[in-house]
């Protein structure tokens, strides 16, 4: 039986060619991205769930059913408390950006508000008070988006469905957009399925993973736990490649704009974070950007110097490359290093090594999911 505490799909069928064959479980909180290359099931899956498609299977969502073929039982998309924001805005043009909003909040004016935000409270999280009076013709691809967000959390959903939400938008764009997504995370009470082919997207914004390949499952789990698997290479990518650490912030450096970072008592020097002292910060760390060594390098300017053993060896016969996995402080840091060099470290598990990380590796894609510092006497 499902935990009432989680949403419970699974879904099997064709549409055309594509073959879908998917389970997976997402809990009733934070962000869970559905990630894979295109075309392996991910769009089908969220519309499934909301209805659009419909293909056999069951959803649950908590103790709630929206679909059970066996029992005949299938909820119409529109008596699904879901809000969807698709690749596309999709505002309507014939409304201003107020009007497209309170369209949102007449949908369904009955519903309660699970997320417990009003308009006033949508339009301050998403910054979007100074472009109520536009036309969706006037406003940027980043502005569009932020927008239809807005809409979709004033339908009052339960649950939020997010397709690839930031894959029309250039980077600077995305860039822009990023930190209304991550106040989302901290802020909503509802979950949040996330659509995304961007290991770096998902590592920045998501708590769990389901990690899809051709229509089926390839694995699921903490977002931190799923990118130190080095046998995922073919869903994740080669050269994307990373894991994510957790590190507090110790002190920010002024003077050369640098901010000093604890992890399980190693020191990580990155560029300024917007994080105040005592909070925690989310590091991506590619595989591409990490160099090993068996001895303490010095006169070097990689500034991050971290001990750590090696836990893991993964040589890819067939190619110049080989994956390495360090333990650093409880946590796994992935190295992706030439066979040659394997060779000549002589590396082997249980070895100790040193990771080294160049500060400016971490750019503003690798610095994210900012939480406040504990109150006193929290842990």
């Amino acid at each position: 039986m499902a935990d009432t505490a989680t949403i419970d799909a699974a879904f099997a069928g064709t549409l055309g060619s594509f073959s879908l064959d998917v389970a997976f479980e997402a809990p009733m909180q934070g962000i869970t991205a559905l990630f894979g290359p295109s075309g392996c099931g991910k769009t089908t899956i969220l519309r499934c769930i909301a209805g659009l498609n419909r293909m056999a299977g069951t959803l649950r969502f908590g103790a709630e059913t929206w679909q059970d073929d066996r029992a005949g039982a299938f909820r119409k998309p529109h008596k699904r408390p879901v809000g969807y924001v698709f690749q596309e805005a999709s505002l309507f043009p014939h409304l201003s950006v107020r009007g497209n909003l309170l369209y949102g909040a007449r949908r369904d004016s009955r519903r309660q508000a699970e997320n417990g935000l009003g308009f006033d409270e949508v339009v301050a999280l998403l910054g979007i008070g100074p472009l109520l009076e536009r036309a969706p013709q006037a406003l940027s691809g980043g502005e569009r988006q932020r927008v239809a967000v807005g809409r979709a959390l004033l339908s009052r959903p339960r649950l939020l469905l997010m397709d690839e939400p930031l894959s029309a938008l250039d980077h600077p764009t995305r860039e822009e957009i990023f930190p209304y997504l991550e106040a989302l995370h901290e802020t909503l009470s509802i979950p949040i399925l996330y659509v995304s082919h961007d290991i770096g997207e998902v590592a920045r914004l998501a708590d769990r993973i389901v990690v899809l390949a051709r229509g089926r499952k390839v694995t699921d789990g903490p977002v931190t736990e799923v990118l130190e698997r080095l046998d995922l290479q073919p869903a994740t990518g080669r050269f994307e490649a990373g894991v994510v650490l957790t590190a507090r912030v110790v002190s920010h450096d002024d003077a050369f704009r640098m901010t000093h970072l604890d992890h399980h008592g190693q020191t990580i020097v990155t560029p300024m974070a917007e994080a105040a002292v005592g909070s925690e910060i989310r590091l991506r760390i590619r595989a591409r950007d990490v160099v090993l060594a068996t001895q303490r390098p010095s006169g070097i300017s990689v500034r991050n110097i971290l001990k750590g053993t090696v836990a893991l060896i993964v040589e890819e016969r067939e190619t110049a490359f080989a994956e390495v996995l360090v333990d650093v402080g409880g946590a796994g840091v992935r190295a992706r290093i030439t066979r040659a060099a394997l060779a000549d470290l002589a590396l082997r598990p249980d070895m100790p090594v040193f990771v080294l990380v160049k500060s400016v590796a971490f750019d503003r894609r690798a610095l994210a999911g900012l939480q406040p510092p504990p109150a006193d006497g929290e842990e």
